[in-house]
């Protein structure tokens, strides 16, 4: 059976930890790929800051140059907000071979009892849980932890630097900061 990890999120902008935190997880559970999906209104965020249409091309920028990192817009397609339950059971009636592994910081393993529908959820998906700066990855409900450098980088504080006319090298892909400038993101002309 394929394995794939899952990685959702605004992606406002895609950063370095979104990669090191894909590859990392990618490496230690021995993945064949990790889908990136953009959220077209994540439930536990306000909305985002950029165009689903320019996040989704930040995603391909950033992951352009691994050949084990693809971009699935299901949640984008749907539209409105997205709720992992949803999208775990289209994909799973989708790829009925693939074994799924949802990877998560650990702010949102904290929050896991808030999630909808999360008994049925855990039924359907894999969590794999990534270690972040000031949160523990504590629960009771089953998850994986992997091992992995703590890159505490957040989009939020790259829109703040950018804003603030401040350099984002080594915190976003030089080809993720050449969109940003390209298109006029984040204050950034």
């Amino acid at each position: 059976m394929k394995r794939v990890g899952i990685l959702g999120g605004t992606f406002d902008p895609p950063h370095l930890g979104h990669l090191v935190i894909a590859e990392e997880t990618r490496l230690a559970l021995g993945l064949e790929e990790i889908w990136f999906i953009p959220s077209y209104t994540p439930p536990h965020k306000d909305e985002a800051k950029t165009s689903v249409e320019d996040r989704i091309g930040m995603v391909e920028q950033a992951i352009e140059a691994n050949d084990s990192f693809k971009i699935n817009t299901i949640e984008v397609d749907r539209l409105g907000k997205s709720y992992t339950f949803d999208t775990m059971t289209a994909l799973r009636l989708e790829y009925p071979s693939i074994d799924f592994y949802f990877i998560i910081g650990a702010d949102m393993v904290e929050y896991l009892p808030h999630w909808d529908r999360i008994d049925d959820l855990i039924n359907l998906v894999k969590f794999v849980g990534a270690k972040r700066t000031g949160y523990k990855l504590k629960t009771d409900y089953p998850i994986i932890e992997v091992d992995m450098p703590i890159i505490d980088i957040s989009s939020t504080g790259i829109r703040n630097r950018l804003a603030n006319k401040k350099t984002v090298h080594y915190l976003i892909p030089d080809t993720v900061y050449s969109y940003i400038k390209e298109n006029q993101l984040y204050g950034n002309k």
